[in-house]
């Protein structure tokens, strides 16, 4: 039997001295120094240097970078100043007294480590080369420790590990379905789960109690940092019980990720925040509350102004707030602007303020502003010597949407080495549409806090729904469920959805609550999400280990890819004319740059 390896190169150490061990993995930077090689092994742990004899080991000195090798030989001491203290093994090296080439590597499409930065697709296509990058295999065992601490702490409280269906019926979750047509009854189709949500439901119902699993998600929505086509969540459910208990149990799972991925510890419970708090103080509902620059009612301040800018707006209706941005040495043009991303962010404009350190106002409408306003804006901003302040006349939503903008342009921290989670709690139930209609915030199967003010204010009513909200990121959301049938059409009736349409959509779900169905709550965190925060990246795509690009496109696989006629024909599937025309547009396209390509080869 061949032995590959007896141990991983940071298992080894200076009580290894003299040993004789066989690591197994990849070359790194290969170096000749006449007479003697050396390169770095990588294997899952990390790196050992090895020293070889090219008298001995000829192949040494060709051996190209990535090459897949098992190597024996004896743990030695560096010699005194050349050890390296920023790795881990940096104290000693193996002498080669056995080398065996398992696999040579091809030329590489990009440096396979941490100082070189590749483009994303390229990155993307050879993604197994990029996992072996140190900070991406450092991101895939943050991953596997995230979701081990989750299991540990679930199982631990009497969770049940319960498998839902990637097949199923298709059901309103605030995005695009993907469609699976069914070959064996054609002209019907599967959708991908969004979410396990109707389906944990059911486990309630079935008497289950506590539920979680590990669920794979699929939505088809335009793309981002935070956003992939298909995600991996923790999703989670409880029978008899409230938001309490909920918060609780998630509060102990995250504090049980954070100690396992940050080793640090996470004050429970959590800062709790209504909705409407949030919107109010921060612009957002998912406030990054590690900063001040809080959001303040200036509104009172410029009643009866003589300044028709906020004049007007006061008379309408709207609202004047602002923002202490905190002291700033800010040019002209940088704060000229802030009043251009404000237009940008759909504001008429932005009133900057400047405080000069004898405490006047360097702002072009400060003569136009009254003692008793001018007063009035320091007293209400907390304004000193040195501060910008940042002023919106706007409706309500405008100027929470602006300001919460800027506030974080200017305030957010560009890493996440601080933690700080908030619940936020008692959304609304429902978001009216620019039609004037009715959407459900979350889902249509959250409960509402006052049945009776659903029904005599839809608009006003709030329900029992939560997010848990980590550095301005939306981590998970939840609520308390529906579990009274008749709550449940009512609910569907003032969507706008009737019995006939209920009965077809949910017919299944419907049947089933009027079985005994228990109250019951859940929640669900996005585990990418999760993951990329605290390993401090930018995207979750460098948390997932085969992601899409935010085109939906998967540069390893080429998918999505075109399908033979044949396959089609067999689930009762045409495209539609324009479509075929397209493609073979694209196609006659593709067909004649290969062609100009050949020619300039033979050139």
């Amino acid at each position: 039997m061949t032995t590959y390896r007896t141990h991983y190169s940071t298992e080894l150490g200076l009580d290894n001295l003299g040993e004789s061990v066989t690591l197994a993995g990849w070359v790194v930077r290969p170096r000749d120094h006449g007479g003697v090689v050396f390169f770095e092994l990588r294997d899952m742990s990390g790196l050992m240097q090895v020293v070889v004899d090219p008298s001995e080991f000829p192949e040494a000195e060709g051996l190209r970078m990535e090459s897949c090798i098992s190597v024996t030989g004896t743990v030695q001491a560096r010699p005194d100043g050349m050890e390296n203290l920023d790795l881990e093994t940096g104290e000693i090296d193996l002498a080669a007294t056995e080398l065996n080439v398992l696999s040579v590597a091809d030329v590489l499409p990009f440096m396979v480590d941490d100082r070189t930065e590749s483009d994303e697709v390229v990155r993307l296509q050879y993604r197994y080369l990029d996992l072996r990058r140190p900070r991406m295999a450092a991101n895939l065992r943050a991953r596997s420790q995230a979701i081990r601490a989750i299991r540990d702490t679930l199982n631990d409280l009497g969770f049940l590990d319960v498998e839902t269906p990637t097949l199923i019926n298709s059901t309103p979750e605030g995005a695009r379905d993907f469609l699976v047509p069914a070959r064996m009854r054609p002209g019907h189709f599967y959708a991908l789960p969004q979410s396990p949500q109707l389906l944990k439901q059911l486990l309630m119902i079935s008497g289950v109690d506590r539920y979680y699993q590990i669920a794979r998600c699929y939505r088809d929505e335009d793309q981002r940092s935070d956003r992939q086509i298909e995600f991996t969540q923790l999703d989670m459910e409880g029978a008899f019980w409230d938001e309490e208990g909920v918060w609780a149990t998630i509060e102990q799972v995250v504090a049980a990720v954070v100690e396992r991925l940050r080793g640090v510890s996470v004050e429970v419970p959590l800062p709790r925040l209504s909705y409407t708090d949030a919107m109010i103080r921060y612009g957002t509902d998912k406030p990054d509350i590690r900063f001040g620059m809080e959001i303040t009612n200036l509104s009172d301040v410029f009643v009866g102004t003589d300044f028709r800018g906020f004049a007007a707006v006061l008379d309408d209706g709207g609202t004047v707030r602002g923002i202490n941005l905190g002291r700033h040495e800010m040019s002209r043009s940088q704060l000229d602007a802030l009043v251009d991303r404000a237009k940008e962010l759909g504001a008429a404009g932005l009133v900057w303020i400047a405080i000069n350190e004898d405490g006047s106002f360097r702002s072009p409408v400060a003569k136009f502003f009254s003692d008793r306003e001018t007063k009035g804006i320091v007293e209400t901003l907390s304004a000193s010597p040195g501060d910008v302040l940042a002023i919106v006349a706007d409706s309500q939503r405008v100027v929470g949407a602006v300001l919460g903008e800027i506030r974080l342009d200017v305030g957010k921290p560009k890493d996440n080495d601080e933690l700080s989670f908030v619940w936020v709690t008692d959304f609304p139930v429902f978001e009216q549409t620019e039609d004037g209609g009715l959407v459900p915030s979350h889902h249509p199967f959250t409960a509402p806090a006052d049945v009776d003010e659903m029904r005599t204010a839809p608009t006003e009513a709030t329900s029992r729904a939560y997010d848990l909200v980590l550095n301005g990121s939306e981590l998970g959301s939840g609520s308390v469920r529906i579990h009274d049938p008749a709550i449940q059409a009512e609910v569907f009736e003032i969507l706008g959805i009737g019995g006939d349409e209920a009965h077809s959509r949910f017919g299944w779900f419907l049947d089933a609550l009027r079985f005994g169905t228990p109250p019951h709550a859940g929640f669900a965190i996005g585990i990418d999400r999760f993951v990329a925060l605290l390993q401090n990246e930018k995207s979750i795509r460098e948390v997932i280990p085969f992601p899409k690009t935010q085109t939906g496109a998967d540069p390893l696989t080429t998918a999505p890819t075109l399908v033979a006629d044949d396959q089609l024909r067999d689930v009762g599937i045409d495209l539609r004319p324009e479509v075929k025309a397209a493609l073979a547009e694209a196609e006659s396209t593709q067909a004649g740059d290969r062609a100009e390509t050949l020619e300039g080869s033979d050139d």
